[in-house]
């Protein structure tokens, strides 16, 4: 289209004819002739002169009129130059569509306890917005139109069911660093606007993801959910909101609306494998978006499931039986129930790695077996296409990745890979410098305590040797609740047993006090332990507070949930060291793990039990009072409105009623009754049953009246 608006422009420029409209001495052409202006006849009309009938030559018009006027010479210069923009704007266009790109990639790995790691990697990607418009190829437009709107730098969003086993599984490699998660959502984002707009954004924010992925990510809106970090959670100038629901449930309805976002959905590639039974069965189950924007990058998002799935032993090879611990084989097939048939199409590239852990290599190592897919512990089902060692800052060898393209498999050939073990084999992750959990303390319904420990892991000793006179960086980032009131003041730190002076530990604090149903507390801290210590408990006390009825949840009974917090290590780095990776490869994945990640965990989420009412008490007393008021009011209001008449007349109708039969007796044996005798008995007892109503309800009301004053 654009080509062909191209060449009429050419061929009227070179035709002499201008594109614009004619000015007021040059001819005019209306239907089907041409005529002059009225200034070039004389003030005349001119007569049509048309093509196909002969004309006399008094008739026709001069030939300077008939000859096609020559056009200015700046007009020329503009039609080259518009030529030129549009030429260029056509090639940006259609370069701007082909930079849209999406790669899909898959991780396995096994794990020290007999469990399986699968890390699914999507990334989409768009160029900045001034060239590409508003239309997109690959990229979601509503993840465009939510960084438009809202003018986001920076989000991140996770739905995480379970909690990452740092212990077995590892923390301090980027897996555990950055897609190990909290319990429930967790959402942050940098917006890109004056901090008096941010909070506002914020909730717009929440309503539309709420909407989005269909979770309950609206109830961050309230100023009692989300807090405005400093340092202790990303570096940042005051433009960062952070918010968590640790209570919110994760199930298809949040993984559906996630799929939506890729191209090819789960219908194709490697979200194909997304077998929802198998993939909600696993014991750690979370799945991530996040996205970057810059005016030099355009938008980048990531999307990330990372699930810890138990191999089905039943149908895997169970190679031996000893006092060791046994590591089950297994395949994609034994894990998702299904195998690879094809790419997604429009992906640029398709690859599946299976890891294997430092643990493993330094066993293969020590061993003097060849590090190789079919060595003396393990054997791979197919050979890898490429192997990429990671090695750390001494220049050993940490982990090994086998590399497989799957961009050629088909539904006549589908792929399948697995791993199976030869040898009994126990090994360790690396873990974080030190475990943290956390715990309350205290009982009752009024006061409590927060401790939070710290046990070291010798971690240290690894990297930089045994110094005694180093230490080592920590920084807590805490949220708590505004019912909790946390008492500040009375931090107290013991290491290995002894009490530390607060000055001694800390190097830097910044607290935000909680405002009474307005503001969450929050809790920056930044620590120096010595690398000598082995242990550490921080405790804080606090008070619980009380809460309208309107603010309890349905299952009150069960608790109330304070966030998990964030332990950070400045001076530890979870990047790896890819040497022998060929840049022009363009993995996102190995990419993503080579970026500088501190070293990071999340603790336990805490359930502080409050002062709960009895709910089932107010439909107690209500049923029970208007019983009570109903039975007084029926019988006063039965009393006080009945007519004598009316009773008199019932009185008569039942005494006829039950008097019948005597009365036709008698008339049978020729004696003489007197229908008023019975008629004048039933009259009195019933008078005296209405008195005695009459009694008892004022006596009622005597009584109720006097004890409820009393």
């Amino acid at each position: 289209m654009a080509g062909g608006l191209l060449r009429s422009i050419w061929r009227r420029i070179e035709g002499g004819e201008a594109v614009r409209a004619p000015p007021s001495g040059r001819r005019m052409r209306t239907g089907g002739g041409e005529r002059l202006p009225h200034h070039a006849t004389g003030g005349q009309p001119p007569e049509p002169v048309h093509a196909t009938p002969p004309f006399s030559s008094a008739s026709l018009p001069s030939p300077a009129l008939m000859a096609p006027p020559s056009p200015p010479p700046g007009t020329v210069l503009f039609m080259h130059l518009a030529i030129l923009f549009l030429l260029a704007a056509a090639a940006a266009a259609s370069a701007a569509a082909l930079e849209e790109e999406f790669t899909e990639e898959l991780l396995l790995r096994p794990l020290p306890d007999r469990k399986a790691l699968a890390h699914f990697y999507f990334r989409s990607s768009a160029p900045p917005a001034a060239s590409v418009g508003r239309h997109h190829h690959l990229f979601p437009k509503a993840i465009s139109q939510l960084v438009k709107k809202y003018h986001i730098s920076e989000l991140e969003l996770s739905f995480t069911q379970g909690r990452w086993n740092y212990e077995q599984w590892g923390g301090f490699d980027p897996m555990s660093t950055s897609n190990a998660k909290p319990p429930g959502v967790e959402l942050w984002a940098v917006f890109d606007l004056p901090l008096s707009e941010i909070d506002a954004t914020w909730k717009n924010l929440t309503h539309t993801l709420s909407g989005l992925f269909c979770a309950s990510i609206n109830f961050l809106e309230s100023s009692t959910s989300f807090s405005a970090p400093r340092w202790g959670f990303k570096s940042n100038e005051g433009n960062l909101r952070y918010g968590a629901l640790p209570r919110e449930a994760v199930c298809t309805e949040n993984l559906t609306p996630w799929l939506k976002l890729l191209p090819c959905r789960d219908k194709a590639g490697i979200a194909s494998l997304l077998y929802r039974p198998s993939i909600y069965k696993g014991y750690y189950h979370s799945q991530k978006l996040k996205l970057r924007s810059s005016q030099s990058l355009g938008i980048i998002l990531d999307q990330t499931l990372t699930v810890v799935l138990q191999p089905n032993t039943i149908n895997g090879k169970q190679l031996h039986s000893s006092h060791r611990q046994l590591q089950p084989s297994w395949s994609m097939r034994h894990l998702f129930n299904r195998k690879l048939s094809g790419k997604c199409l429009v992906s640029k590239s398709s690859r599946i790695f299976i890891e294997v852990d430092k643990g493993i290599v330094d066993k293969i190592n020590k061993s003097g077996s060849d590090l190789s897919w079919n060595n003396e512990f393990f054997v791979l089902s197919n050979g890898p296409d490429r192997l990429t060692k990671d090695l750390n800052n001494l220049e050993v060898q940490s982990s090994s990745i086998y590399e497989y393209d799957v961009s050629n498999c088909s539904e006549e050939k589908p792929f399948d890979v697995g791993i199976t073990w030869k040898l009994p084999l126990i090994w360790s992750c690396t873990p974080s410098p030190f475990h943290v959990s956390r715990f309350l303390m205290g009982s009752g319904n009024e006061r409590g305590s927060i401790a939070l420990s710290f046990t070291s892991t010798n971690l240290h000793k690894k990297i930089f040797g045994s110094p005694n006179d180093c230490s080592i960086k920590a920084i807590i980032f805490q949220i708590v609740p505004w019912y909790v009131k946390v008492y500040y003041h009375s931090l107290e730190i013991f290491i290995d047993g002894n009490r530390k002076a607060v000055s001694d530990v800390v190097d830097k604090i910044h607290v935000t006090p909680s405002e009474d149903k307005l503001l969450p507390g929050t809790l920056e801290m930044l620590l120096r332990f010595p690398c000598s210590m082995r242990s550490a408990t921080l405790a804080l006390d606090f008070d619980k507070g009380f809460l309208h009825i309107d603010e309890y949840p349905p299952d009150a009974n069960q608790g109330f949930d304070i966030p998990s917090a964030l332990i950070s290590f400045p001076e530890f780095n979870s990047a790896r060291n890819f040497p022998e990776t060929d840049p022009l490869l363009g993995s996102p994945l190995l990419e993503n793990f080579q970026e500088d990640t501190v070293v990071k965990s999340y603790t336990e989420v805490l359930l502080v039990p409050l002062t709960t009412p009895d709910f089932s008490m107010p439909y107690n007393v209500i049923t029970f009072t208007c019983t009570v008021l109903a039975l007084y009011f029926g019988s006063l209001l039965n009393a006080l409105r009945r007519r004598i008449s009316e009773e008199e007349r019932e009185l008569k109708k039942t005494a006829t009623r039950h008097g019948l039969l005597p009365l036709l007796l008698a008339k049978l044996r020729g004696q003489k009754v007197d229908p008023t005798e019975s008629g004048s008995s039933s009259e009195s007892t019933g008078s005296k049953k209405l008195l005695f109503k009459v009694v008892f309800v004022a006596a009622a009301a005597v009584l109720f009246h006097y004890f409820s004053n009393s």
